[in-house]
């Protein structure tokens, strides 16, 4: 088993699964760290901005909390749809190609 995953993950199809997944993962988790970090940045030193009242007393810092679960279940809809798209096609293929030479 280990000769024909090793013999697989050298194919060319492997390595474009994994350059597929790449090009999604770590942009997607960059932007999604560097905004989370802003957020906190500015929850700790640029307070008076934060407390800036936009509707009755929801204030930026409530409004942006909140939007750091829209971001995260976005990405994780985006990357759900990549992946059907981009990535589950080409690891279905390589599965079976496993499965059909070791017998599983």
């Amino acid at each position: 088993d280990h000769e024909v995953y090793n013999r697989i993950a050298r194919e060319g199809d492997f390595i474009e699964l994994r350059r597929r997944y790449g090009s999604f993962a770590f942009p997607a988790t960059i932007a999604f760290m560097a905004w989370y970090f802003l957020y906190v940045i500015c929850a700790n030193w640029a307070r008076d901005f934060m407390d800036t009242k936009v509707v009755g007393n929801i204030n930026i810092a409530l409004v942006w909390g909140l939007l750091q679960f829209v971001s995260t279940f976005t990405i994780a809809y985006f990357y759900a749809r990549h992946a059907k798209r981009s990535q589950d096609p080409l690891a279905s293929k390589l599965r079976d190609e496993f499965e059909h030479e070791t017998g599983r």
